[in-house]
């Protein structure tokens, strides 16, 4: 194996200090955060667009008149959520910034790739919607009501800033592109399922770019941490297991549970990441600047797991239901042939009865 010499050059990383490797991790997570924040934008607006052409109007009055499913979203949100933090930020003994980060993005309200993951997975695409926009309006109130809670006894010495424009920000680019696709639907429905189409593709292209893209741009912070890596792998799959549950325990209907429960695992990454730089040194954001990237990586993963899972058992379920159908069918064809031979025997008789009379 050939060694490489790098005692002389400045740019090797075993000569950088450790201030210097802290600004040069800044600089790198501030051209990603840049580029990941234009993508997810892009992503949000023309998803977002796309997916209003799906919303039916009474559909979703239905969910306002009775906010069954979107209050057990909530409760998953702002309850489940920052108490899965808080216990796996103890559990597996976090340093106080690292579970600082941990607990923002727990308290975090739910993104925009949780609508696209629901309607890849037949779940309910109104109730998505409904509990995207509630909980990011319900954020402003919750964010810094759970963050107050869950380190009163961490003794922190910075105050925790949350991010009112940028909760603004997602709300207009949420709001907005739903309400046009809405119009759309309703003024050209056969254009919107076109437009339904094209979007869903973009979506696609779009998360799998971000997907490996931050794989490549994170793996060398892959095995730098293996504790706060090992919670960034627990928490979504921890949340959607246990949002699925929840749902099912308050007898919400299969669709609907599959809605919560991906509402619940996919978090807004973009928020995290503007609190920690808001609200710590840059030294300090340095420590865990890796950690939204992280999530969100993990996060495709696991949605795109589940929504394979669910299309492969759609699948069977189908397979199943056709050969029973067909098995239906030549019971039915069989006694429809018995009952014609049957009548074609009597009228037969009838007639040998009379010509013998």
């Amino acid at each position: 194996m050939r060694m490489v010499n790098c005692s002389s050059t400045l740019t090797c990383p075993h000569n950088l200090t450790k201030e210097e490797f802290s600004k040069r991790g800044l600089d790198t997570y501030g051209n990603l955060k840049f580029i990941f924040s234009v993508v997810l934008t892009v992503m949000m607006i023309l998803v977002m667009f796309s997916l209003g052409c799906t919303v039916d109007i009474k559909k979703l009055w239905s969910h306002i008149r009775r906010p069954w499913g979107i209050v057990v979203g909530l409760l998953c949100q702002y309850g489940l959520m920052p108490l899965l933090a808080y216990l796996l930020a103890i559990s597996f003994s976090l340093p106080q910034i690292q579970a600082v980060a941990v607990l923002i993005l727990g308290c975090s309200p739910g993104g925009t790739i949780s609508n696209l993951l629901t309607y890849w997975a037949d779940g309910d695409i109104d109730l998505s919607i409904c509990m995207t926009t509630c909980s990011s309006i319900i954020a402003t109130g919750m964010m810094p009501l759970c963050l107050y809670l869950y380190t009163r006894s961490w003794d922190l010495e910075q105050n925790l800033i949350v991010p009112y424009q940028t909760i603004g920000i997602i709300l207009l680019c949420l709001i907005v592109p739903v309400a046009f696709g809405v119009f759309v639907n309703f003024k050209w429905p056969k254009q919107s399922k076109i437009i339904l189409r094209i979007g869903s593709i973009v979506g696609v292209i779009l998360l799998l770019v971000i997907t490996v893209a931050g794989g490549i741009l994170i793996e060398e912070s892959w095995f730098s941490n293996i504790p706060l890596l090992v919670v960034t792998f627990l928490f979504p799959l921890i949340g959607h297991i246990f949002g699925f549950l929840l749902a099912l325990l308050t007898h919400q209907p299969w669709e609907r549970c599959r809605t919560i429960s991906i509402e619940t695992g996919a978090q807004n990454v973009q928020l995290c990441s503007t609190m920690l730089q808001l609200s710590f040194t840059s030294e300090q954001v340095a420590q865990v600047f890796t950690f939204p990237l992280n999530y969100g990586f993990f996060q495709m993963l696991i949605g795109f797991f589940i929504i394979a899972v669910y299309q492969t058992y759609k699948r069977l379920c189908k397979k199943k239901h056709e050969e029973k159908d067909l098995d239906c069918n030549e019971v039915s064809e069989l006694k429809e042939t018995a009952a014609r031979s049957e009548v074609t025997s009597f009228l037969e008789r009838v007639e040998e009865n009379s010509m013998t009379l």
